[in-house]
């Protein structure tokens, strides 16, 4: 499974999706390179970035993308069906993980999910995080509320965000000084209803499901 090594961030990022800024400059890059064969031919180009310090992680996605669309502009809506980004996140082996879902017009839906064996109502064992602990979580996108109709030309986004530390301990427990953890997560980029459908992660996955923890790569935070 792929490693990513998490740097601390020496220049605070700005939550500005500054991706060549003097923040990120500093953080190492992954790429979304694994794409589901039920998918369209689209296969975007999407990196990441990530970066922390004492109060939290912050993560900076760009999407070389086209065929853009985002109709939904609430908190816990299906984000996935618009222009996607995700970052999933287990900080502990024994605990559940966070799925973020991010459309490009910034609207998030975010859960805790301590089993994710599929059920009508959604999985076994979840939390939705309720609107106050979601807003929690700040976001940037640079692009506009909705993109209605589809954007059909190439455009490049970005989505920046940043998880207070204090919010996954809030489900997970006690994390205290992160340098030195090691965590299991995956990103993914996904556009269910554009007009080509593209499924894409950072780990190579058997089926077309996100919610397979077991899959998860790893992710280190480098000390200072």
């Amino acid at each position: 499974m792929p490693h990513y090594r998490v740097r601390p961030a020496v220049v605070q990022p700005e939550l500005q999706g500054k991706w060549d800024g003097p923040a990120w400059t500093q953080a190492a890059m992954l790429e979304l390179t694994h794409f589901r064969t039920e998918g369209s031919s689209h296969r975007p180009k999407t990196a990441v970035r990530l970066l922390y310090d004492h109060h939290g992680i912050f993560g900076l996605f760009r999407t070389d993308d086209q065929y853009v669309r985002c109709r939904h502009t609430a908190y816990m809506e299906p984000v996935y069906q618009d222009s996607c980004v995700e970052f999933f996140v287990q900080p502990k082996p024994d605990r559940g993980y966070f799925n973020l879902e991010f459309n490009c017009c910034g609207a998030l839906l975010c859960s805790y999910i301590t089993d994710q064996t599929r059920t009508q109502g959604g999985f076994r064992a979840f939390v939705n995080l309720p609107e106050e602990d979601g807003k929690q979580i700040l976001v940037y996108h640079s692009m506009p509320p909705v993109v209605e109709p589809e954007i059909t030309e190439p455009t490049v986004w970005f989505l920046e965000f940043f998880i207070p530390l204090g919010l996954l301990e809030k489900y997970v427990g006690p994390l205290g000084n992160i340098a030195g953890q090691v965590w299991r997560a995956n990103f993914f980029k996904c556009g269910d209803e554009t007009s080509h459908p593209h499924w894409s992660s950072w780990t190579r996955l058997p089926e077309r499901n996100f919610h397979l923890p077991e899959h998860f790569g790893t992710i280190s935070f480098l000390s200072p």
